[in-house]
């Protein structure tokens, strides 16, 4: 469980960073130049460690504003704990376990 907060932490910080970019714009004589690149990326990693036994994955995608992804773990119990994670400028960070 603390694992699962620790994750949902980091990824709602990272997330928030999203919406804190600053739009660069510099004229030229009524030229505007536009420094601001669309964002865009996919990652996923899994880790699963026989001596630990540590079991989890995750996967996130990014397309301008809106960042989706999910992030999966086994508890000591056995069950896998899911959580699928979505933000946006309009409904900021959502996470559903």
């Amino acid at each position: 469980m603390y694992k699962a907060v620790l994750v949902l932490c980091l990824v709602g910080a990272a997330v928030a960073q999203y919406g804190h970019h600053e739009h660069h714009e510099k004229k030229h004589e009524e030229h505007v130049v536009d420094y601001y690149a669309h964002p865009k990326y996919k990652f996923d990693y899994g880790v699963h460690d026989g001596h630990t036994h540590d079991v989890k994955k995750q996967e996130e995608t990014r397309d301008g504003d809106v960042v989706k992804g999910y992030y999966s773990l086994y508890e000591p119990d056995g069950t896998e704990r899911i959580v699928h994670y979505t933000a946006d400028k309009k409904n900021g960070f959502n996470a559903v376990v």
